[in-house]
C-alpha cells in the first residue's frame, strides 16, 4: 500500500519537496498540504492538477496547519513531512510531537533528495535567519560576475502566493514584469533590486522548469545564482555556498532550522552588520562558526545606511516602516529605518500600534515582539490598503521607509517621507571578489 503523506509547509519548500521527491513517486500518496501562519491566506487553496502530475488528476488540497491533529486522524495519515523554514528547533520538534501524538511518523527531507542538478556552475547565497543580508550580498556577487563579463542568471526561492499555474515559471527582467505577475510587496522587495541592477531573476513553483528556462535565458547564462529565502538551504546542487550570519541575533545561527544546515554547508560565511552589532555578539557568532564549520572562509562586512533626505529625520517624530518578514517571523526588533533614525537624530520613534487597522492590527497580535515599528506587509490588496491607512493615521511628523523597495510607489503616503538604502561593505580581506575570482578560475570561467 502507498504511504499516505501530508506535507507541512508555507507555500515554498513544501511545493518543491513535492515536485522533487513525491510527484512521480508511486510509493507515496500525498493526501494534502498544510499551510503555516507565516504567510497569511494560503490555506484553503489547492495544489493544482496541472502541476501535480499524473498521480494527482484532481490536484491536492491545502489545509490550515492548526488542524493538523484532526487531519492526521481523519485522512489516515502515515507520515508528515516538515517543509518550511526560519523556525526554532523547539518549534520543529513541537510540530513533531503533535504529529507523533496523533499516530503518524515525522519526516524531513535533506539536500540529496531535493537538490536539482544544473549544467551551469551554481553560486548560492543563503542565511541563518531572514533579514541577515542575503540581498545585498547577492548584489555584490552579481556585480563581480558582471564586471568580469559573465552572464549570471538569478533564481529566487519561491513566493507563490497567487495563481500557482500562472506562477509555474516567472521571469523578471523589467519593472513592468512586476505588474504583469501581480507581485505582492514581499515579492517586489526581492525582485526589484535585481531588475534595477540590470539582472534577470526567475522564481515560481516548478524549479526544474525554472532551471531549464534560466539555463536557456535569452540574455545568456554562464552561472546560476541562487538567492535563498528565509534561512532555507538551496534547491540546486551548489558549487560555491555563501551563508550570511547576523550578529544582531547571535546564537540563532545554531538554534534555528534550517539555518544551521546552511551554516554547516557553507564554503564562505559572511558576518554582516558588524558596524552596528555589539562586539560580544560578533564574538559569539565567530565562536559558533569555529565550532560547527571551522574550514569555512569568513568574510566580515557592514551594512552602512544612507538616506535620501536626512532633514526628514533630524529632530522629527518619525514612523519607521521596515521590511515585513524581517520583523515578523524574522523576529528582529530593529531594521535599516531604525538605524537611520538613531544616526540622523530623530526626536522620537512613534508607535503605530494605536493606529493599526484590519490585517495590520492582526499582524501585531500574531507578532507582539515587533514593538514600535511598522512591518511593510502587503500579501494582498486588503493588507496593502490597511498598511496605507495605518501609516496615514499614525500621529507622526515624517515616515522613514526602510524597505528594500520604494514603498511610495505602491501606496500613497501623505506625510513627508524619506527612503533608506543599505549595501554590503566588506571590512577587510578576504573579500567576495577575491573568493569569486578563485572560484571562477577553478570552474574554467573567464574571470580575472
Amino acid at each position: 500500500m502507498k504511504t499516505r503523506t501530508l506535507i507541512i509547509g508555507a507555500a515554498g519548500r513544501d511545493f518543491h519537496n513535492f515536485n522533487a521527491y513525491f510527484r512521480d513517486n508511486d510509493r507515496f500518496e500525498v493526501v494534502g498540504f498544510t499551510a503555516s501562519q507565516q504567510i497569511p491566506g494560503i490555506s484553503g487553496r489547492e495544489y493544482p492538477a496541472a502541476l501535480a502530475g499524473r498521480l494527482y488528476p484532481e490536484g491536492i488540497p491545502i489545509y490550515a496547519e492548526e488542524d493538523l491533529p484532526r487531519l492526521i486522524k481523519e485522512l489516515r495519515i502515515d507520515v508528515c513531512v516538515f517543509a518550511y523554514s526560519d523556525v526554532t528547533y523547539s518549534h520543529v520538534m513541537g510540530v513533531g510531537a503533535i504529529v507523533e501524538a496523533a499516530g503518524a511518523s515525522f519526516m524531513m527531507l535533506g539536500p540529496n533528495d531535493t537538490m536539482l542538478k544544473s549544467n551551469k556552475p551554481v553560486i548560492s547565497v543563503c542565511a541563518v535567519r531572514t533579514g541577515a543580508g542575503k540581498s545585498q550580498t547577492s548584489r555584490v556577487v552579481l556585480d563581480v560576475l558582471t564586471r568580469n563579463g559573465l552572464k549570471a542568471v538569478s533564481i529566487r526561492h519561491p513566493m507563490p502566493y497567487g495563481d500557482l499555474v500562472a506562477q509555474k515559471v516567472q521571469r523578471y527582467a523589467e519593472l513592468s514584469d512586476l505588474e504583469e505577475h501581480h507581485c505582492t510587496i514581499e515579492e517586489m522587495e526581492e525582485y526589484e533590486p535585481y531588475i534595477v541592477q540590470g539582472n534577470v531573476i526567475y522564481a515560481g513553483v516548478d524549479y526544474q522548469a525554472i532551471l531549464d528556462a534560466a539555463e536557456r535565458d535569452p540574455k545568456g547564462c554562464d552561472v546560476i545564482h541562487w538567492d535563498g529565502g528565509n534561512n532555507d538551504f538551496p534547491f540546486y546542487k551548489t558549487d560555491l555556498m555563501i551563508t550570511v550570519v547576523d550578529p544582531h541575533r547571535a546564537g540563532h545561527e545554531v538554534s534555528y532550522y534550517p539555518g544551521e544546515v546552511c551554516l554547516r554547508m557553507a564554503d564562505v560565511i559572511v558576518i554582516n552588520k558588524v558596524d552596528s552589532a555589539k562586539p560580544e555578539d560578533i564574538q559569539t557568532v565567530r565562536q559558533n562558526i569555529e565550532r560547527v564549520n571551522p574550514n569555512a572562509t569568513v568574510v566580515t562586512a557592514s551594512s552602512p545606511v544612507t538616506v535620501d533626505d536626512p532633514e526628514i529625520i533630524t529632530g522629527k517624530r518619525v514612523l519607521c516602516v521596515e521590511d515585513g518578514p524581517t520583523l515578523t517571523h524574522g523576529e528582529m526588533t530593529m531594521g535599516a529605518g531604525t538605524i537611520a533614525a538613531q544616526r540622523f537624530g530623530a526626536a522620537e520613534l512613534v508607535d503605530p500600534r494605536p493606529h493599526t487597522v484590519g490585517e495590520i492590527a492582526e499582524a501585531f497580535e500574531r507578532y507582539p515582539h515587533i514593538g514600535p515599528l511598522l512591518p511593510a506587509m502587503g500579501y494582498g490588496k486588503q493588507q496593502l490598503k490597511d498598511l496605507e491607512t495605518t501609516i496615514n493615521k499614525t500621529d507622526c511628523d515624517s515616515v522613514i521607509v526602510g524597505t528594500p523597495i520604494d514603498l511610495r510607489r505602491v501606496i500613497k503616503i501623505k506625510k513627508p517621507s524619506t527612503r533608506v538604502h543599505y549595501e554590503l561593505k566588506e571590512m577587510d580581506t578576504p573579500t567576495l571578489e577575491g573568493i569569486l575570482t578563485g572560484f571562477g578560475k577553478a570552474q574554467g570561467l573567464p574571470i580575472e
